[in-house]
Order: C-alpha cells, then structure tokens, then sequence
C-alpha cells in the first residue's frame, strides 16, 4: 500500500468517526397520520406515524357508562376549541381504561383529532414534543399508558411543568390523557405520614406528601374504575362473544364463569380473553 493510500484510509476512518459525533437530522413527522409514537435513538427522539393504530368503537366497552360519557364529553370541547381538562384514569386492571382512551380518540379522529403515545421513560422528551406541536393546526392528545413512579424516579417532574408548571403557557392544542393503577402516581411510605406536623390545631402534611400528591392534582378530571361485578363480567363476555360471531347460552355463561375464576379476576379484559378462546375454538 502506498503512502497515498495509507493517508486516505486514515482520512476515511477520521471522517467516519466525526460523522459518529455529529447528531443526525431528524426526519420531519408524518402530519398526514392519525396516530403516533414518540421513538428514541442515541439520544434523538422523533414522532413515528402509526400506519394501523387500534380502533375500537364506543359502543364496545361494557358497565363504565359514567366514565365514558365524561371522557367524551371532555374530549369533544377540546376538539370544538373549548377548555378541557388533562385526565387521570385510575383504578382495577383490565377495566377499560387504555382502552376508553383509544375510543374516544378514534370517536373524534374523523374530525382531525390526533393521539401520540409516550412511553413513561421518555417523559424527559415531552419539552421537545409541545415544541414540534406548538405551532401545528391539529389538535392531539398525547396518551401515557401505566403511569406511575418509584421512590427515587424523578422524570414525573418533566410531566408536572408539562402540565402545569413551565414558564411557557400551556397549548391550546394538546391534551395528556394517563393511565394508572393507583391514583397517587409517586409511592407513599408510613415514614411520610410520621412526617406530618401538629400545629395550632391543625394538621399539617409534610413536604414530602406535598410533593407526591401535586402531580395527580395537575389532571383537572380524575376518572375512577372499579372492578366488575359477575353481572357486569357477563354482560362484557357476552358482547364479545355474540361480537365475534359465537352463541350466548346457558353452557357459554358456565364456560365464562369457569374461566374468570381460574384467572381470579374479573374485568372487560378477562372477558374479552374468555371470548377470543371461546369463539376461536
């Protein structure tokens, strides 16, 4: 190999490695989809479209008539410009809380209603979202699924001046929709209730359950679920099966029954499980 050679070999391999260092441009999102997903690589985020997001009817989630008719409610003032409120939904596992979500956007997305799903580890990117989202016309929900923070966890704090908090106002064009299974999103530990102070006749709750409490009071509507009575876990079986084209009779309920039972729980998710084995079968 000649000295020329060695040289530009040594030039390739410099300019490899500086390509390395420079920070790639990130593409633009696709506007024209309904649905996204913010995706992270060495250190740079960016809105990935969804090409087949989830779609589910209203009509299909069984015995939350109450929390569906206020997220909906909710939902359509934000889509016709008025105020609305950030939402916590909260409550019993499999009980339609993810899923209520997707409904009510997929209710409104025919009218330009967008949805961005985040995951909980890139709460620290929400700055750089509400930036790319600021100057849009759309408007969009961004959804956060199993909300919740161990001792220690300090990236709620990027989701509190989010919601409220940051020296920049608010966007009229964004809503955060979360979901959890404990309506204090940060843990709570007997060493913080020891804290709290007696004065003048007044009670007065440390700093610390100060802070653990603020975040869940940053969602102006808290939205409960409890779980499913049998009733109630029928009822959702029987949607499902009758949905998918199977028949509802006395040895379908007894089959539903048996099977809640050997999963311990009932819920719309545990019957729509029983529902898929029942009719694929």
């Amino acid at each position: 190999m000649s000295q020329a050679d060695k040289i530009l070999e040594r030039l390739e391999a410099l300019v490899g490695r500086v390509e390395e260092l420079v920070p790639q441009r990130t593409p633009s999102p696709d506007w024209g989809a309904q649905a996204f997903r913010w995706r992270t690589h060495n250190g740079q985020g960016r809105l990935q479209a969804v090409r087949h997001p989830h779609r589910i009817g209203l009509e299909a989630l069984q015995n939350i008539d109450l929390q569906k008719e206020r997220l909906v409610r909710n939902t359509q003032r934000f889509v016709e410009g008025k105020p609305a409120n950030n939402v916590l939904l909260t409550g019993a596992r499999g009980t339609g809380k993810s899923t209520l979500i997707k409904a009510a956007w997929n209710a409104f997305s025919a009218r330009g209603l967008k949805i961005i799903e985040i995951d909980k580890a890139d709460l620290p990117y929400l700055t750089d979202i509400l930036t790319l989202l600021e100057e849009r016309p759309e408007r969009f929900i961004i959804f956060c699924d199993d909300l919740s923070f161990e001792e220690g966890d300090i990236s709620y704090k990027a989701l509190k001046s989010a919601l409220d908090g940051s020296i920049a106002k608010p966007s009229d064009n964004v809503l955060f929709y979360a979901t959890s299974n404990r309506r204090h999103l940060l843990p709570q530990t007997m060493r913080d209730n020891l804290d709290v102070s007696y004065e003048e006749g007044e009670l007065r709750p440390s700093d610390s359950i100060e802070e653990k409490t603020s975040l869940s009071d940053r969602f102006g509507l808290w939205l409960s679920f409890y779980p499913f009575s049998q009733d109630e876990y029928l009822d959702a079986a029987r949607y499902w099966v009758v949905q998918w084209g199977g028949q509802w009779n006395d040895d379908t309920e007894r089959q539903a029954l048996l099977w809640h039972r050997t999963r311990g729980a009932r819920s719309g998710r545990v019957a729509w499980q029983f529902a898929r084995d029942f009719v694929g079968e």
